[in-house]
């Protein structure tokens, strides 16, 4: 079964790498209705800025709750006309509000193969515990961390001499591949994505 094609919010906190590979994939760019950080400043404000799009910020201190944030949040998305939002590299939960308002329409990469390692510093988890191989997860949010149903996943293999630079720089380039992909075949209306 197909929808029609729909408009994306992309939520970041950092840098934005994952963000400029969905400015720099031709059929997504035309979709990304505005992108919103919980931080003045970085970077990813600054490319979506180079590429025309909107931005907003909304600042995780000014707000007295994960709820009040996460509305004003699902809030600017709805505002901007996005139909579905893309967290790539959001380094804030969103509250049940807000992922009911989108339901089913929120994706998120991951950087390991879930449900191994979810939450924050989930390279350094891996390291720790001495696995052989992680990867990368796109999946959609649901009311838990990293909880949600699979879209996708890629493995990356640990190298003998990996720190933590290291890996995370090659599970970021699998995510630079897998997220894009993801993403197109879901905003163009695919209801099962099954990224290869």
């Amino acid at each position: 079964m197909w929808r029609a094609i729909i408009d994306i919010a992309v939520l970041a906190s950092g840098s934005g790498t994952n963000l400029q590979a969905l400015i720099d994939t031709p059929e997504i760019r035309p979709r990304i209705r505005v992108v919103i950080s919980d931080k003045p400043g970085v970077r990813s404000l600054e490319r979506a800025g180079r590429a025309g799009i909107k931005t907003a910020v909304i600042p995780w201190g000014d707000f007295e709750s994960r709820r009040d944030f996460s509305i004003a949040v699902a809030d600017a998305a709805e505002g901007a006309g996005a139909e579905a939002m893309v967290l790539a590299g959001f380094m804030r939960v969103l509250s049940p509000e807000a992922i009911e308002r989108f339901a089913g329409r929120i994706i998120n990469v991951h950087p390991s193969l879930l449900p191994a390692f979810p939450g924050v510093n989930a390279v350094a988890q891996a390291l720790s515990h001495g696995v052989k191989v992680t990867g990368v997860t796109v999946h959609f949010v649901d009311e838990g961390v990293d909880t949600g149903p699979i879209i996708a996943q890629r493995p990356v293999p640990i190298l003998s001499d990996d720190d933590e630079a290291s890996l995370h720089a090659r599970i970021q380039v699998e995510e630079h591949r897998l997220l894009p992909q993801a993403v197109v075949e879901f905003i163009v209306g695919k209801d099962s994505v099954g990224v290869q």
